[in-house]
């Protein structure tokens, strides 16, 4: 019996009386992302403000999900295009092809988690600089791949890593015994004499009893 096909074939499989069974109709009907997915017309965004001490212009991350099987128990939002904006003309070539090169990952489908890492870990060879807070950031390009994975965070592609009470509670004994021997510190900033921590990148780490220790994420030298 001839079937009429509306839609384009972006995929096919070889079904056999083995494992026809084996498919569920659910499993047939769920949408995937692809480079063939249709774009909308009004796509679900957020745009993220990065300001660095290298520049007096800031920069404007805008990322465009697409709500794939809207309505359903399998809906889901998965990233699709990126924008980068800024009054500063000096990256422009280089933002523009990263940001084409990102989107094309983000419409291929599959796993773009990995994307996070491989922009997070370039290094700036003049040297990078630290955001509010002590956070150090080794280039541009890395934050750029802080603000996407912030929001594959927002959109539940990739799971939070919460702190637990106990973990909590020791760094808040260790920041008010390192306060009580020197001194408070301002608000919610770490101490002056504080270095950086290689795990979590932020100038949190004080010597207590001999042993470095960091007042952010609880990394110690001493184990």
């Amino acid at each position: 019996m001839a079937t009429k096909l509306d839609k384009k074939i972006v995929g096919y499989k070889v079904v056999n009386k083995d494992n026809i069974e084996a498919i569920k109709p659910e499993e047939q009907s769920v949408e995937k992302m692809h480079e063939n997915v249709e774009r909308p017309e009004v796509l679900v965004g957020s745009t993220y403000k990065i300001k660095t001490p290298q520049s007096e212009h800031a920069l404007y991350i805008t990322i465009n999900d697409m709500i794939l099987n809207q309505g359903t128990e399998h809906e889901e939002r998965r990233p699709y295009e990126i924008f980068i904006n800024s009054k500063n003309m000096e990256h422009f070539q280089w933002v523009l092809a990263l940001t084409r090169v990102i989107s094309a990952v983000f419409r291929k489908g599959g796993d773009a988690t990995f994307l996070v890492e491989e922009l997070k870990a370039v290094f700036d060879p003049k040297g990078g600089y630290f955001k509010k807070g002590g956070v150090f950031m080794p280039s541009l390009v890395a934050e750029i791949g802080c603000a996407i994975e912030s929001h594959m965070k927002h959109i539940g592609m990739i799971k939070s890593v919460a702190l637990t009470g106990h973990h909590k509670q020791f760094l808040a004994e260790k920041r008010a015994e390192f306060e009580a021997m020197h001194g408070e510190t301002n608000g919610d900033a770490f101490p002056e004499k504080a270095v950086l921590c290689n795990k979590c990148s932020t100038k949190a780490m004080v010597l207590m009893d001999g042993c470095m220790t960091c007042l952010n994420c609880g990394e110690s030298k001493c184990g």
